[in-house]
């Protein structure tokens, strides 16, 4: 009986220490991507904005104008998704609506008739970086937004995406809607 018990012991113990490391290792790689979108925003020099909202990084390469996007406003856009491991190209392209991208990527476009996306900034369908992300866009902003695995798909393998996959969205902003 207590060799039972200390086998269950042992057994318990080891799963721990395996879970432990395991979370260890998970947020060294979290913490790689994360430097990794650091020196990827500060390479690209002067000229830009750079918002950092919760999780995600939104670097705006085109000012829009009027109002902020608000937790649960509205918002139409273009897009184009890319994993991100220090720099993209378009062989990280694993999703656009943008006709110019798909194009230049010979891209077959996984959104049809490159129609705007519009949805609301609170609808679950969002991993938590594109909330952060896109959090505060106005109309007519152009931008990108990065963010490490942690705030995207995690663990879970999403379509084309890795599991604990970084990523940057180049986000075309139509418009914005607090209503």
């Amino acid at each position: 009986m207590m060799k039972t018990i200390n086998k269950v012991l042992t057994a318990i113990l080891l799963a721990a220490a395996l879970t432990s490391c395991m979370g260890t290792k998970l947020e060294e790689t979290y913490n790689k991507q994360e430097a990794k979108i650091d020196s990827y925003i500060s390479g690209k020099g002067d000229g830009y904005i750079s918002v950092r909202n919760g999780g995600a990084n939104r670097l705006i390469t085109k000012e829009g104008e009027g109002e902020e996007l608000q937790r649960n406003g509205f918002v139409s856009f273009y897009y184009a998704g890319y994993t991100f491991n220090g720099s993209f190209s378009s062989s990280n392209l694993f999703v656009t609506n943008h006709q110019e991208t798909a194009e230049q990527a010979k891209w077959n476009l996984t959104d049809a008739g490159y129609q705007i996306y519009e949805i609301n900034l609170g609808d679950a369908r969002l991993t938590q970086g594109l909330k952060d992300g896109l959090l505060g866009v106005k109309a007519g902003e152009e931008c990108e937004i990065l963010f490490s695995g942690k705030y995207g798909f995690g663990n879970e393998v999403f379509g084309m995406i890795p599991a604990n996959s970084a990523q940057l969205w180049k986000i075309w902003v139509v418009g914005v809607a607090n209503d």
